[in-house]
């Protein structure tokens, strides 16, 4: 696979719904083919599913990394009524654009829920190993790194290990996470409980962890969990993504309410080479809601309502470019 360089200048898009310029040969494809893969780690087997395109090879392939919390490949968490198959609707879009993928259960999540995660770092290596281990297989042209939410950190750290020709932030904060999590706590806690959550957040971020945590704050601050916070809360993605030397792609949905298209600006603005792209309808399970709260939210549990295609439009035209075997060298969206 070779390695793109990144384009020296900015092209910030703002995508209402219109069709972008595919080849000929990538649209409207048969339905994709599976296969349940694993992979051997030293602290674990890890499972996923490979989607590949109902033609033969070679083509791209997308490595899909998953957001926050127990969420399986899928974009899935049964226990927490989170139910949206954002990343299976995401894969199944990208087959039928030619483009394999790979999604697999995190650490905590799915099939792989035995599987404890001691530090942030070891999702990081995860990633390398599903990535390194796409290059390997000689159906795949290119590799592209997909990150949502957390995974947009996760692949950011990832990408330059790999041979990667692109990488695509969905949903990634531009901040580090302690001043995304006080932004999201602020309006549902009481003044004295969230300054007791800045106290928490500001002990984590150097290095210190906290031995009683508020019985309301426990599901985000218990002992247990904080080693991985403070590692997770170390990295600044302004300076990650910054040093990247792939082509770029920055996604941003304006209903989204765990994360702001001012965190995707401020990633545009830390690498003005990369593209950006903010989906006005779209939430953060990439689903096209309205202005009201309760749809939004209802979202969440709701895997019959479809992703939002221009999401799918943007990230295809993204790869597709980047693959020298469509012919196709300039990416410029139409």
């Amino acid at each position: 696979m070779q390695r793109g360089s990144k384009r020296r200048h900015a092209v910030a898009l703002m995508l209402l719904g219109l069709p972008l310029c595919l080849p000929p040969s990538a649209r409207a494809l048969p339905a994709p083919r599976f296969e349940a893969v694993t992979l051997l780690t030293p602290t674990g087997i890890l499972h996923g599913t490979l989607e590949l395109p109902k033609r033969r090879g070679p083509y791209p392939v997308a490595l899909i990394i998953a957001g926050s919390g127990p969420t399986d490949r899928n974009g899935n968490d049964a226990a927490a009524g989170l139910e949206t198959n954002c990343y299976l609707e995401l894969a199944d879009a990208l087959a039928r654009d030619g483009i394999a993928s790979l999604r697999y259960d995190k650490r905590g999540s799915g099939q792989d829920s035995l599987l404890s995660v001691p530090r942030f770092g070891r999702f990081v290596s995860d990633a390398v190993r599903w990535g390194r281990w796409l290059e390997k297989d000689p159906r795949f042209s290119s590799l592209t790194v997909i990150g949502h939410s957390e995974g947009s950190l996760v692949g950011m750290l990832a990408a330059p290990k790999l041979d990667a020709a692109g990488y695509v932030s969905i949903a990634g904060a531009g901040r580090p996470v302690g001043q995304v999590l006080l932004t999201q706590l602020k309006p549902k806690l009481t003044p004295a409980l969230y300054k007791t959550a800045e106290s928490i957040i500001a002990s984590l971020e150097h290095g210190r962890t906290i031995d009683q945590v508020p019985t309301s704050l426990d599901a985000l601050f218990r002992p247990s969990i904080q080693p991985f916070l403070i590692g997770w809360m170390a990295y600044q993605p302004m300076s990650i993504i910054a040093r990247l030397k792939q082509p770029t792609l920055i996604i941003q949905g304006e209903r989204d309410i765990q994360v702001e298209p001012l965190d995707a600006r401020m990633l545009a603005k830390a690498d003005p080479g990369a593209r950006l792209v903010l989906i006005p309808g779209m939430n953060h399970v990439f689903k096209d809601v309205g202005p009201s709260m309760q749809a939004n939210l209802q979202s969440y549990g709701d895997p019959r309502l479809p992703i939002d295609p221009t999401l799918t439009r943007s990230i295809a035209h993204f790869i597709l470019t980047l693959n020298p075997l469509l012919g196709v060298h300039h990416a410029h969206a139409h």
